[in-house]
């Protein structure tokens, strides 16, 4: 029986009835079966538009005119719309007003929407989308693609960050060792099953029905009243669930959205605009490449005493939403360890590229993987077993407990956990191993790393922490719940139910969620930041509990007894040593005219943030984990191949065991795919007709990792552990953190790679670690070597 197995059979914690159970996700069924329901498979409406984008050709360049009378010529072209037919704002930027929604005066990178032909046949409206070489008429303008060459010009979307503590330039000359490196982190596409959609509805008096596969419902309504020039009660965005969005569909839904609305509007039709998978990529921005430059001291024993850090992240052409991303790389940097003085410097490139945005763990990886780098490096130079190294620089209980930003570590685990994973794995005695197989192998090399995570849960910007949820309970017994999270697969409905149930006292049969409705939980924030369970569970937990003290002192007064004696369980309702059928207490409380229905809301407490001086507490708690991999490379090719790994992650008190889990061995996927395969890249600016352009926009030439890429040894366990701040059912969240466990399976090539000098020179090993990046990196050991 593997450790997964084992998780899912243990009796539920804490006493629950359903929260803590791990029940399957709520629409596992409809899955398997084919019948969940996403937005493309809405039934069209009579007179229903289909939408096709035409892209920017060109990187950079001055728009002079369109050929609007060449695309209407087109068959079956019903209309065509151009900026000058957005009757509000042409802008759908997430913080920072720069991001049209329809290109014009300029165009900024290839692949830049600038208009919309409008069909009633979807292919038909693409053919006419594809003359936007032949329509668009463009002065070229200089680009750059490069994010270091742009920093060097001084292109940022934002102003610099800077976050300090100390003063790491006066310390770093009196430490006993000082070097200085580089690392580049390439990006990584989101790959959502479902690519971006909105179908938009017109309706009466300026209405706007919106269906929009989005993890942000309340921006998209925003953004669509500004593009429509009417207000937000006007514009309803509804979204029953989406086939995946990692961060791609926070920000970057709106231009899709926007557009389907101004047609609708403009046409008084349904438009449907759905993107193919080229468009969606060379469209849409994904996670930032950055490069880091560190200077940094430290002890013989590997002990980190100062570093000075440049961050450079790849934006784009315009903000989105580059700024809290770099901020949370800022703060992600000390990762899982104590650094006395510390200088970080993170600079948000402009360049002509799409623009980057949200993507699982929002920076945090980018930021954590530099560190990571640095003590793997620290380590080889002393000839110390990495994670020796790491040990030495863990945060600390009671002292060395406070992060760069002002935040102490009040839940520390990671000592503990990394140990409890060390002696599981097996760390020491397969590292012996290891090193006997390398010995006797000239051509293939295994690897070993185990690295560690502390990830910092809540949003940075201290408003976004609120939720509010609806909770309705028939006369029938059941109970319907809509809350203003977003179900992307990740089982947010399935948790918030369990939840409800667990509140009422009801099995989970009898309590449903439906779709995410502006209309009924207004201003939300964002699925995201790994926060969907800690704010929505409570949300709807607060409106079920409100409920239940209805219920309770309705039946308190019936049997003559107090409120607090009524207990609810199994569907029942126990008082004065009768046991009622819960739905027989809800039709005698609506007989007796009590409220069935409440509203919920909760906002995280202790939170505290100035973005100028970058302290404060942005984070409500931490969560941890720690992965060990094993891999095998070989020398000739850079081919690289994932053996063993070993998961072990901090959940707190687990919701739901079953799809932690998931969300653990997803993730760590995820984390690898972006540091292994998952390359891209744009071809260069030599004046041919694709210079600037996205060449990895499809599955032929971007790879994500498929299920051969998963290890044949594959053990994932949830830490034994109970969140020590109030969440719900003290739970952690498990969408961002174990993304950084996926660090594991890079630190181990490097390793496998480090084995062919014998350990004695330093690998430079680029993030991906491709097969190519691995070969050169092979190369310069074995010259460094002498080999």
């Amino acid at each position: 029986m593997n450790d997964a197995v084992e998780t899912f059979l243990k009796p539920p914690a804490r006493g629950h009835a359903v929260a803590g159970t791990a029940v399957p996700h709520e629409s596992a069924h409809l899955h398997v079966a084919g019948e969940a329901a996403y937005t493309d498979d809405l039934p069209e409406l009579a007179g229903t538009l289909h939408a096709a984008l035409g892209l920017s050709p060109l990187p950079h360049g001055r728009l002079l005119s369109i050929d609007v009378d060449l695309l209407r010529a087109q068959p079956g072209v019903v209309a065509v719309l151009t900026a000058a037919d957005i009757p509000g704002v042409n802008d759908c930027g997430a913080l920072v007003h720069d991001d049209p929604i329809l290109a014009s005066g300029q165009v900024h990178y290839v692949g830049q929407p600038v208009f919309a032909v409008l069909s009633e046949d979807r292919e038909a409206a693409r053919r006419a989308a594809a003359l936007a070489g032949q329509a668009l008429r463009i002065e070229p303008l200089p680009a750059v693609l490069d994010p270091e060459q742009a920093h060097a010009q001084g292109l940022h979307v934002v102003p610099t960050m800077r976050l300090a503590r100390g003063d790491a330039r006066a310390e770093l000359p009196r430490a006993p060792h000082r070097w200085q490196g580089r690392l580049a982190i390439g990006g990584q596409e989101q790959f959502y099953l479902e690519g971006q959609i909105s179908c938009a509805v017109p309706l009466e008096d300026r209405g706007m029905r919106v269906h929009c596969s989005t993890q942000h419902p309340s921006e998209m309504q925003h953004v669509v009243a500004h593009a429509l020039g009417v207000h937000a009660h006007h514009v309803q965005v509804e979204c029953r669930r989406m086939g995946g969005g990692f961060g791609g569909k926070e920000s970057q839904s709106a231009v899709f959205a926007c557009i389907a609305a101004v047609a609708a509007r403009k046409l008084g039709r349904p438009v449907k605009l759905r993107p193919d998978r080229d468009d969606d990529m060379l469209i849409t921005g994904r996670r930032h490449c950055f490069v880091h430059r560190w200077d940094v001291g430290h002890d013989d024993e590997g002990r980190i005493l100062a570093a000075d850090v440049e961050m450079i992240s790849r934006a784009g052409f315009s903000a989105d939403l580059s700024a809290p991303v770099m901020a949370r790389a800022l703060c992600h940097f000390d990762n899982a360890y104590w650094l006395p003085h510390v200088a970080i410097a993170g600079h948000s490139a402009r360049t002509n590229t799409q623009s980057n945005t949200a993507f699982r763990g929002f920076g945090g990886p980018q930021g954590a993987l530099a560190i990571e780098y640095i003590l793997d490096s620290v380590a080889r130079r002393l000839g110390r077993d990495a994670l020796d190294v790491r040990r030495a620089n863990f945060y600390g209980v009671g002292e060395r407990n406070v992060t760069p930003y002002g935040q102490v570590v009040e839940d520390n685990v990671i000592a503990p956990l990394v140990d409890e994973l060390a002696t599981r794995a097996d760390y020491a005695g397969r590292r012996a191993a290891i090193a006997a197989f390398n010995a006797e192998s000239p051509v293939l090399k295994k690897g070993l790393a185990l690295t560690p995570v502390k990830f910092g849960i809540s949003f940075n910007v201290v408003h976004l922490n609120q939720a509010g949820a609806l909770v309705h309970v028939y006369t029938d017994g059941t109970a319907l719940v809509n809350h203003g999270g977003t179900e992307m697969g990740q089982g947010l409905n399935t948790k918030v139910a369990q939840v409800v149930a667990q509140e009422l006292g009801l099995s989970l049969d009898r309590v449903r969620c439906t779709a995410t409705d502006t209309s009924k939980v207004a201003n939300t924030s964002a699925t995201a930041a790994s926060t969907g369970s800690d704010l929505n569970g409570k949300a709807a937990q607060d409106a079920a509990r409100t409920i239940r003290q209805r219920l309770a002192e309705h039946v308190a007064r019936t049997h003559g007894v107090d409120a607090g004696q009524v207990r609810f369980a199994g569907n029942h309702v126990q008082v004065a040593g009768q046991r009622i059928p819960f739905e027989d207490v809800a039709q005698q409380a609506y007989m007796a005219r009590v409220q069935l229905w409440s509203d919920g809301f909760y906002a995280t407490p202790k939170l505290s943030w100035d973005r100028n001086t970058m302290q404060g507490r942005p984070f409500y708690y931490f969560a941890y984990g720690a992965a060990v991999s094993e891999v095998i490379i070989d020398t000739l090719t850079g081919e690289s191949r994932l053996l063993r790994a070993d998961l072990l992650h901090d959940v707190g008190a687990s919701l739901n065991p079953a799809l932690d889990i998931g969300q653990v061995e997803g993730a760590f996927i995820q984390g690898m795919g972006w540091l292994t395969t998952e390359e891209l890249v744009w071809h260069p600016l030599d004046g041919s007709p694709r210079a600037g352009k996205l060449m990895t926009h499809a599955p032929s030439t971007y790879k994500i990792p498929t299920a051969n890429d998963a290890p044949p040894v594959f053990h994932t366990r949830l830490y034994d552990n109970v969140n020590a701040q109030d969440t719900i059912h003290r739970s952690k969240a498990v969408g961002e953190p174990p993304l950084l466990l996926g660090f594991s399976v890079f630190f181990a090539i490097r390793d496998a790679i480090s084995a062919v000098g014998g350990h004695r020179i330093d690998p430079p090993l680029r993030a991906p670690a491709t097969a190519e990046a691995i070969l050169d990196a092979v190369d310069a050991v074995r010259a460094g070597s002498g080999g």
